[in-house]
């Protein structure tokens, strides 16, 4: 029965984790299809580019939860189940991998950055906190959000891994899920990368670079 606890769990999160809440909220708020203008992407970033930063705001904060509570819910509820640290990860991985490829979307997805996150913060809170610590340090010295999420999923593994020193138990699963989410991170922002190598990537609060 726990496997079955834990297969039911997992395709649960990736369910959720596939709800598009970029399209969903400009849907519900009279906007245009993200996919459809700028990058394409149906993130919060994208949404933003629509004109309403309220918009960017509900989808970065439901992006980042549907991250967020399937991964705290096994930890508050799975242990009655027999789900334990392997399980919160798988779940947290299938949340991240519907956001990339959403079944109710024809598989075309965002690039996982708030739910990555949202994933972070459920696993533990002072993670959560070092790995946002980041984004924002790098954010403000480089002016680059891409940049910033790549360092900051990059770092995440290791505050895990360090974490172990300081007040939680660290788990191999859990630490190759973070590894394997930041490498995925980094696949969706392979233009953005090629951008940075080439100096063209837009800065935060500048202009697009052609």
């Amino acid at each position: 029965m726990q496997t079955l606890y834990s297969i039911l769990a997992i395709v649960a999160a990736y369910l959720v984790g596939s709800l598009s809440f970029a399209v969903i909220v400009s849907r519900a708020m009279g906007l245009q299809d993200p996919r459809t203008f700028g990058s394409k992407n149906p993130g919060a970033t994208n949404v933003l580019r629509s004109g309403s930063k309220a918009a960017a705001i509900v989808t970065l904060l439901l992006d980042a939860l549907k991250g967020l509570l399937p991964v705290l819910a096994v930890k508050w509820f799975g242990g009655g189940y027999g789900l334990g640290d392997g399980t919160m990860a798988l779940v947290g991985l299938a949340a991240f991998l519907g956001h990339l490829w959403p079944v109710f979307f024809k598989f075309k997805g965002g690039k996982g950055v708030a739910t990555f996150i949202g994933v972070v913060f459920g696993i533990h809170l002072l993670l959560g906190v070092a790995t946002g610590a980041t984004w924002l340090i790098i954010a403000f010295f480089f002016r680059y959000s891409s940049l910033a999420s790549l360092i900051s999923a990059a770092f995440a593994p290791a505050y895990y891994l360090m974490g172990d020193k300081i007040q939680w138990y660290a788990e191999a699963s859990v630490a190759l899920v973070l590894a394997a989410m930041g490498m995925l991170l980094a696949w969706r922002h392979r233009e953005n990368i090629s951008r940075l190598l080439k100096g063209t990537e837009s800065r935060l609060g500048g202009a697009k670079k052609a």
